[in-house]
């Protein structure tokens, strides 16, 4: 179930007092109840991205993919949306969310260690690999459910990033709810 938090609005870094990475998240009309997400290391890369909060069980998973692809120079360093060079094909990324507030905590997937849960069990949810490259081929209610079984694995949902928001948005928000 696709839901809408707005607490996730806004702007988040890794480090307040000198940001190596930041999450711009935005509400967007079409589609519905989505964000778009701006991502950007400090040396000035992005990636631009279509998110949705999706609700499973109790958990919330942050479903991410590009919103579009880069088929530009020859030097992907050139490329104006660097990040979005990681996905060759529109595929969806799942990052676990763990909390919003005081902090947004999420856990990325890493792949090396997927594709060793996968060579474990290699029925665990249907995939296929292309160019070295893991891609999950599995139905909707298929990844939901290898998902929700998986949430707590650290082969799945291995990679731990601790986000703040930015501090002159606290700021705004705590006079925007004083009276």
């Amino acid at each position: 179930n696709v839901v809408f938090e707005e607490k996730l609005v806004g702007t988040w870094v890794d480090d307040p007092n000198s940001p190596e990475n930041t999450w711009e998240f935005e509400r967007i009309d079409e589609p519905r109840n989505a964000y778009k997400l701006i991502f950007s290391d400090n040396k000035g890369k992005k990636g631009s991205f279509v998110a949705h909060l999706v609700k499973l069980q109790n958990r919330l998973f942050l479903d991410v993919y590009p919103d579009e692809l880069p088929w530009e120079p020859d030097d992907p360093n050139e490329v104006k949306r660097l990040y979005n060079s990681f996905f060759l094909i529109p595929a969806h990324t799942f990052m676990r969310i763990d909390s919003i507030e005081p902090q947004l905590k999420m856990r990325l997937t890493d792949d090396d260690k997927m594709k060793k849960l996968l060579e474990e069990d290699p029925n665990a949810v249907k995939h296929t690999s292309i160019e070295n490259k893991l891609i999950l081929t599995a139905s909707t209610k298929e990844l939901q459910a290898f998902v929700l079984k998986y949430a707590d694995d650290e082969r799945v949902f291995a990679n731990e990033v601790v986000l703040n928001r930015r501090e002159t948005e606290k700021t705004n928000i705590l006079k925007a709810i004083e009276p």
